[in-house]
């Protein structure tokens, strides 16, 4: 092969790289679907923001229209950032009947100190999602949950639920925070050492996709690890479905497999708060 061969072939293969990867932005970000249930949405979501140890946290924060306090969901986002997407769970579990806050784990480490809505491509998310320590996503989840808990609305119970990288993360933070009452991890990998899942207070719900062998090779290791702790580590799979099927599968062009499992998903889960919020 000559160099110049070799040089247009990298750059091709670079260039689909990038076009995937602004693709799947796009797709997480960007949906004129996802906009439009926000707009149509009759439901109270607002905007806050979150003082805690001298940082500033923005949270999209939706209510539901019941007549009693509600259970409180922290949503963590996927490693795209706060999307739309992401603010449409917080909106159909507050149809549901749940108070949902989902933080902006990027506040401030966007261009200009912004939050996700400040980076133009999925790329300098990821890259500034990869540089958030654990420490500071603990403190912005403990801050999302304090805050949620002391609402008039709510009833002071609350769960945590988090996708793709956010599932990882609402696993680690049940192992964080002992008052969740239940942990919702969507195709995330979880923790595995005994030390970290021995201080698991909650029962922990997984909701992964049966063609996902990434995350899933390590979802065998978290259910032998909780199960050692004498921890409630309950995993269900979807047949057909792919990484990222809750979002994939509520797409207007979802595939069979996504949608179907996103269905199923929301069954399970919704039966799961409820049994949660007694």
């Amino acid at each position: 092969m000559s160099l110049t061969v070799g040089v247009y072939r990298r750059g091709m293969l670079l260039l689909v790289a990038l076009l995937t990867a602004a693709a799947m932005f796009q797709s997480a970000s960007g949906q004129e679907w996802a906009v439009k249930q926000l707009e149509e949405s009759p439901r109270h979501g607002e905007w806050v923001v979150i003082e805690h140890g001298g940082r500033k946290l923005d949270a999209f924060v939706v209510y539901p229209e019941v007549k009693d306090k509600a259970l409180a969901v922290v949503v963590v986002h996927e490693i795209f950032g706060l999307t739309d997407w992401v603010r449409t769970v917080a909106d159909e579990l507050a149809a549901n009947g749940y108070i949902a806050i989902a933080p902006d784990l990027l506040s401030g480490s966007g261009p200009d100190g912004g939050n996700t809505s400040s980076f133009k491509g999925g790329d300098g998310a990821r890259q500034a999602i990869a540089k958030l320590s654990p420490d500071q996503i603990t403190a912005d989840l403990n801050a999302s949950a304090e805050y949620v808990a002391k609402l008039p609305a709510c009833n002071g119970k609350v769960a945590v639920a988090g996708f793709c990288w956010g599932g990882g993360q609402a696993f680690r933070y049940a192992t964080n925070n002992s008052g969740l009452v239940a942990a919702f991890p969507f195709y995330g990998s979880g923790p595995t050492e005994a030390a970290e899942l021995e201080r698991v207070q909650c029962p922990v719900y997984g909701f992964y996709a049966r063609n996902d062998a990434r995350v899933n090779a390590t979802v065998e290791q978290s259910e032998k690890s909780m199960q050692a702790a004498g921890k409630t580590f309950e995993p269900v799979y979807y047949d057909d479905a792919g990484h990222g099927f809750m979002r994939a599968g509520q797409a207007p062009d979802a595939s069979e497999g996504n949608r179907a499992g996103r269905a199923a998903a929301w069954k399970r889960w919704l039966e799961l708060l409820r049994k949660s919020a007694g």
